[in-house]
């Protein structure tokens, strides 16, 4: 498995993404309550997010973000995905 954080820039078109922010957040609580999403949450600006993903590799989290309703309202204008490894915390892998 690998490990993802991945920070959205959100458009200027705040109404439609909060028009669909609930199935967002929807799409999100399942794929926490899967093992797929350790942690999500807006900056507190609200000009974005970060995401916490632990998917198989790139091309899994590549359809997970493709899947999540934001893509299709294209209320997102950036996207930064980073692999991680946390060394020190909850997320931490036995070696």
């Amino acid at each position: 498995m690998a490990r993802f954080a991945v920070e959205l820039v959100f458009s200027s078109d705040t109404e439609g993404r909060l028009a669909v922010r609930p199935a967002h957040r929807d799409y999100l609580t399942g794929l926490a309550e899967k093992g797929i999403l350790l942690s999500a949450g807006p900056w507190a600006d609200d000009t974005g997010a970060l995401l916490v993903y632990d998917v198989a590799d790139e091309d899994e989290l590549e359809q997970v973000l493709n899947d999540d309703p934001y893509w299709p309202a294209e209320v997102v204008d950036e996207v930064v995905i980073r692999e991680w490894t946390p060394l020190i915390g909850t997320w931490v892998s036995a070696k």
